[in-house]
């Protein structure tokens, strides 16, 4: 069982940048692979950036390609989600979520979700 809880979210200009934090607790975090998801009001909650197990391998949506950044930190149980140019088509309401199989942009393939964290860009 993993528990995750997101932090970091808040508002901010279009141009402007965050960083999300999600905390997992228990003992096993680098067993897993870690992904943030988004979801806007009125849509589907949609892949943003993946990060393999030892932080080697990280996916990107097109879309946050060259703006946002991956990492995780294994000695403090905390995955990072760097936000730079932000727009406002990133509002959302962000996710971070745990798999316990090879990292993946597929939300289906995550066993566990934190509560998300709110970022809302303003123009």
């Amino acid at each position: 069982q993993v528990q995750l809880v997101e932090s970091g979210g808040g508002l901010v200009q279009a141009g402007g940048s965050l960083r999300l934090s999600c905390a997992a607790s228990g003992r096993t975090f680098s067993s897993y692979a870690m992904g943030w998801f988004r979801q806007a009001p009125g849509k589907e909650r949609e892949f943003v950036a993946a990060i393999s197990r030892s932080g080697y391998t990280k996916y990107y949506a097109d879309s946050v390609k060259g703006r946002f950044t991956i990492s995780r930190d294994n000695a403090k149980n905390t995955v990072y989600l760097q936000m730079n140019s932000l727009k406002p088509e990133d509002t959302a309401v962000y996710y971070c979520a745990a798999s316990s199989r090879v990292v993946s942009g597929n939300k289906r393939e995550y066993d566990y979700w934190g509560q998300g964290t709110q970022v809302t860009v303003s123009s």
